[in-house]
């Protein structure tokens, strides 16, 4: 049977095709989907990590148990889990164990750009590269095989076109793979120091066997067609075809290692070789260490999204003619209307702090007109930067805040807090905690209760949390009600110690049931505008006066609380 699949989707359909059993993964954007849909099949035990060290260690288990197991991540989710990613390249596996990794050129939805392939080149595991959703789910099955057969992690390799673009894909039966027995060995499965070097030639024997015999590998593809060659991988491939008819190509299925002598055969038979790869020239670095010219980041962008009317441009010199002279305008992302972090980020705006903040809705924060976080790293970082802050000048103490949110702060959040503690800081913590991990799409984490599956389990209390991590000052309020958020704040920045708020309030597209109320501005409206210091999207301006979009609003209160003439009250929808 085809279906139309998402590439993420692809991934789900040949993890289950392989007999997987076991599936884990911390939600990030773009490779969200993969195990949300794996989680639909009932014969694969899935779940939601902590984090993805945690989603790693945990498919390592299953791997070494016997169980074929799949983790998935988006790309800076890679830096969370190379501590074990790297030794498990060196123990080798006992079931087959894929890392499906989801790289993001352009930054779509993430603090950088980064290449996945370079973890596969260091950790020497070999990576493959889908251009479309049936390839994904190929690669995800010949990826488990690969992993068997040569005693191997395998990473595959997605990106934020293949993950989200939807191609048909050829849906088949489950092959049932029964569980491989354990037997103990220390000499694989215990690294200290003695039994890792051993493990180290056996990587590099992996290594050396991988690489002749992936010349051979089908999903690498030389198709001749002219003199001009163009070597790819993944979407790019996709985009060549598209934007280029007369040209030579080879279709790289393997990126890691490279299939040199097929490249080498490929190469003689052109007169003019590009590589064409999104972000860092690896394939490109690789053919010019094979001695080889090519043309590669001379001509393509080593930043953002490689598109078929540029390789048009680059190989032919033909420019593709604009479809439409229609600007587009911009429409940068703003929190939801009725979005429970916006009250809090009022005050913080209103009370001139600096505000180190993190990964999540919340970073939209940031923007005009709340313009409230200063500095945004990475999953986890706000308390610690923030810690360094006050430890750099103590000033900062009295007038600076950390803000995380739930999800954020189960994943890598309390570390930084326990360090802030133990080290004697004076730290406010702000965790908005809207009951959902959001940005990403409304996915249960260990403080909602609630599994991958919606099962009800253990609810994580943060107040208990926070204690026990040894926050003397810990106090609980409701998102919107902004006097006493302003109040806590204040007597929180006072405080001789590490302190920590946690504002509470559901996200508001958690409930998607329409409100019977809603706000309306009356005629005690001066015009002041103060209401639009919100940034809330249902407030809009026509013909030169405040207006509540009644389709958007959510009657969260807000800016009936924040009008001082009593302009904005409610009203039957």
């Amino acid at each position: 049977m085809k279906k139309l699949l998402l590439g993420n989707q692809g991934i789900a359909q040949g993890a289950y095709e392989a007999g997987v059993k076991v599936a884990t993964a911390y939600p990030g954007t773009p490779s969200t989907e993969i195990t949300e849909n794996i989680a639909k099949f009932n014969e694969i035990y899935a779940e939601w990590a902590p984090n993805e060290k945690v989603a790693l260690e945990v498919a390592i288990g299953a791997s070494i148990a016997g169980a074929r197991s799949i983790v998935s991540m988006k790309h800076v989710g890679v830096n969370v889990a190379a501590d074990p990613l790297f030794t498990y390249a060196y123990c080798g596996v006992n079931a087959g164990l894929v890392l499906v990794c989801c790289d993001d050129p352009g930054m779509h939805s993430s603090q950088n750009e980064q290449d996945s392939r370079y973890y596969a080149i260091s950790a020497h595991v070999p990576m493959l590269e889908p251009s479309d959703s049936n390839e994904a789910k190929e690669f995800t099955k010949l990826a488990f095989e690969i992993s068997e057969k040569y005693d191997t992690p395998v990473m595959l390799r997605m990106t934020t076109r293949v993950s989200h673009s939807q191609s048909f894909v050829e849906c088949l039966e489950r092959k049932e793979i029964p569980l491989k027995e354990y037997k103990k060995d220390i000499t694989k499965y215990a690294m200290m120091p003695a039994m890792a070097r051993g493990r180290r030639v056996a990587v590099k024997e992996r290594e050396e066997k991988l690489l002749k015999d992936c010349n051979d590998l089908k999903i690498n593809i030389a198709e001749y067609k002219g003199k001009t060659g163009v070597i790819c991988a993944g979407d790019t491939y996709s985009y060549v075809k598209e934007a280029l008819s007369d040209v030579s190509v080879l279709k790289l299925g393997m990126v890691n290692p490279l299939p040199e002598k097929l490249i080498k055969e490929f190469c003689l038979k052109c007169d003019k070789i590009y590589i064409v790869e999104e972000m860092e020239p690896v394939i490109e670095n690789a053919v010019k260490k094979l001695g080889i010219n090519c043309i590669g980041k001379e001509v393509f962008p080593v930043q953002g999204e490689i598109f078929p009317s540029l390789i048009k441009e680059k190989i032919t010199g033909e420019k593709t003619d604009k479809i439409s002279s229609v600007e587009v305008p911009q429409r940068p992302p703003v929190m939801c209307a009725g979005c429970p972090h916006r009250g809090v980020f009022y005050v913080l705006s209103k009370l001139k702090l600096t505000v180190t903040g993190d990964i999540g809705c919340y970073t939209l924060g940031a923007q005009p007109p709340l313009s409230a976080v200063d500095t945004v790293i990475c999953m986890g970082a706000s308390v610690g930067v923030n810690h360094g802050f006050i430890k750099a000048n103590p000033q900062f103490s009295k007038n600076s805040v950390a803000v995380i949110g739930d999800s954020t702060f189960v994943h890598s959040g309390i570390t930084g807090l326990i360090d802030a503690v133990y080290n004697k800081g004076k730290t406010t913590l702000i965790i908005l905690d809207n009951s959902t991990t959001g940005m990403t799409g409304h996915q249960n984490h260990p403080a909602t209760g609630l599994t991958i599956r919606n099962e009800q389990t253990h609810c994580l209390n943060l107040k208990d949390v926070c204690i026990a991590c040894g926050a003397k000052k810990v106090d609980e309020v409701h998102s919107f009600d902004i006097e006493k958020i302003e109040s806590l704040i204040k007597e929180h920045l006072s405080y001789d110690g590490v302190s920590v708020i946690i504002a509470k309030e559901p996200c508001a597209l958690l409930n998607k049931k329409m409100k019977e109320k809603v706000y309306f501005v009356n005629d005690k409206c001066v015009n002041c505008r103060a209401c639009m210091k919100l940034g809330c999207p249902a407030l809009q301006i026509t013909d030169g006066k405040v207006e509540v979009n009644k389709e958007l609003c959510t009657d969260c209160g807000l800016c009936g609380k924040l009008c001082k003439f009593g302009a904005l009250t409610e009203v039957d929808r």
